[in-house]
């Protein structure tokens, strides 16, 4: 098991973390398929939501992100990647 990953490593695996979220838990896909990854600093990765914001309206949904789903997002990461990543939501 790797004990170090970089920011770069996670996006060249992200469609690939995706799917796994998607074969588990598809509302959870929901969730994240339009994150940007924006930063990786040790194992903590921030994840941004502001195109979400793109359309008319309030479409903040930070307050309603379920932890579940974020645990299956950490779950896939590690699946994929070896590594055990916090997920941070901006």
């Amino acid at each position: 098991m790797p004990d170090a990953i970089s920011l770069t490593e996670i996006k060249a695996a992200w469609n690939q973390i995706l799917d796994s979220v998607e074969s588990s838990n598809r509302v959870a896909w929901l969730a994240y398929f339009d994150a940007r990854l924006v930063s990786l600093v040790g194992f903590e990765l921030t994840l941004d939501f502001s195109d979400s914001g793109k359309f008319s309206g309030s479409h903040d949904f930070t307050t309603n992100r379920n932890p579940l789903h974020r645990a299956e997002l950490e779950r896939a990461i590690l699946e994929i990647t070896g590594v055990k990543i916090l997920v941070i939501e901006e």
